[in-house]
């Protein structure tokens, strides 16, 4: 592992590589063979070698109830704990809500993080920090005359610039809706998701403009695929600039994508058994996840999940029990088991969030509002430990008490399992150094 504050190569013990040869003949590789000496010193020479080969990032956009779902304080004050009951894992001396019954079958599968923490309470700015790693600076914008949110690019856009295509579909994909502030910001258009835009869950899901018209016969596609390259050739001695360098990068992923049976094959939800289908369950995140490990599988890098109508300002318990958790655990459960039962887990990262938590203190509606002083993050796979809880909040899960960890935090270890630097630094067109993660620590306790 590497140390990101001294710089140096550590292993599984806190030794270094350089006090590792150091010590070599004291005793201390008693038992260790020559091949697997070098294989040690092999790892020690490659720090951010990365564990994971994929992202799929689940966004529960509105903040779902931390302390209904996954951090209950059953002998809190009735106006904080709520209605639910915490139930037994099949980890030993872990609990999660009563709302999440399948999550607790697998919950050797995942890691709970209970103490992340950051200060952005609203719901646009909250999930642009989350997303990019930076807090909404609206100066910027202005400065250069766009939208903040179109300034910083997301973490999708930075992972498919990083990683490149694993296969024939795009890099970075959002469904069934875009992520918000999810852009490639001043990556520009190259780096920008393929948002899909529409629900798997309907019977008549089809990803649009996926397929060429049945009217166009693959003799007329190729024709006008020449005809374009003989005028882009006309005008070579121009550099396409602005709206025309976007549209002429939108041009190339959709020509690569109509032209991928590998690509219509992967986005074929239907091609699914029944069986499995109803293993993720017929809702907008259990088909979603489920089109997300069929991506993954064709060589997607980070697929995103929009899942939203989590601001439950009103009737939160209603809520939460009814429509938002059950479609949700059981979706999650059968990600990660799928994807275990698949040999995919252990490259596959999978992290389920919102922007924020929710006040402990229940209000008059009988619901909680925004609180992004405590939330937690469920992670899984991809180098992440299986089956544990890192970190703790007090005793209404309104803070952690043990160490807080931040969006920085959080996405430098996201980085850095996904093999890409955290520390790598792009220039705005305006010359302005930008780093992939703008501070924060890896957080070692998730790390397997």
């Amino acid at each position: 592992m590497f140390n990101v504050t001294t710089g140096q190569q550590r292993h599984c013990d806190g030794i270094t590589r350089r006090k590792l040869i150091r010590i070599g003949g004291t005793g201390l590789l008693g038992g260790l063979s020559l091949p697997r000496l070098l294989q040690l010193q092999a790892d020690a020479a490659t720090p951010n070698q990365p564990k994971a080969k994929a992202c799929i990032f689940l966004m529960l956009e509105g903040g779902p109830s931390h302390i209904d779902m996954w951090d209950l304080k059953p002998d809190a004050p009735a106006e904080i704990r709520g209605p639910f009951q915490p139930i037994s894992t099949v980890v030993p001396g872990t609990q999660i809500s009563q709302l999440l019954p399948l999550c607790a079958k697998v919950a050797d599968k995942f890691t709970i993080l209970r103490s992340h923490s950051h200060n952005d309470n609203a719901h646009q700015t909250g999930r642009h920090w989350v997303l990019t790693g930076y807090p909404p600076n609206f100066a910027d914008g202005q400065a250069r005359g766009v939208p903040f949110n179109e300034l910083y690019p997301s973490i999708g856009s930075i992972v498919s610039r990083e990683l490149g295509a694993g296969g024939q579909v795009p890099p970075y994909v959002e469904v069934p809706n875009a992520l918000g502030p999810g852009g490639p910001g001043f990556y520009g258009a190259k780096y920008a998701p393929f948002t899909i835009d529409n629900d798997p869950a309907q019977p008549d899901f089809k990803v649009r403009d996926l397929n060429v018209p049945e009217s166009i016969t693959d003799d007329r596609f190729a024709r006008r695929q020449r005809m374009l390259a003989g005028a882009e050739r006309l005008g070579a001695g121009q550099q396409a600039t602005g709206r025309a360098r976007t549209l002429s990068s939108y041009y190339e992923q959709a020509v690569d994508l109509v032209t991928s049976p590998q690509a219509r094959k992967a986005f074929d939800i239907q091609a699914e058994s029944a069986a499995m289908r109803e293993r993720y369950g017929y809702s907008s995140i259990g088909q979603c996840a489920l089109l997300a490990r069929r991506l993954v599988e064709a060589g997607g890098r980070f697929i995103g999940i929009d899942h939203g109508s989590w601001d439950t300002h009103t009737d939160n318990f209603s809520s939460h029990e009814k429509t938002l958790v059950p479609p949700t655990d059981r979706a999650l459960s059968a990600l990660v088991s799928d994807l275990d039962d698949r040999g995919m887990l252990d490259d596959t990262l999978v992290v389920m969030m919102g922007e924020m938590g929710r006040t402990p203190r229940i209000n008059n509606d009988a619901g909680r509002d925004h609180w992004s002083q405590c939330q937690t993050v469920i992670l899984a796979g991809g180098g992440i430990k299986r089956g544990v809880v890192v970190g703790a909040s007090d005793n209404t899960a309104s803070f952690p008490t043990t160490q807080p960890y931040g969006i920085q935090d959080l996405l430098r270890t996201i980085f850095t399992l996904l093999g890409v630097d955290s520390d790598k630094v792009y220039h705005t067109p305006l010359g302005r150094p930008v780093p992939i993660v703008n501070g924060g620590k890896r957080i070692d306790d998730l790390l397997a």
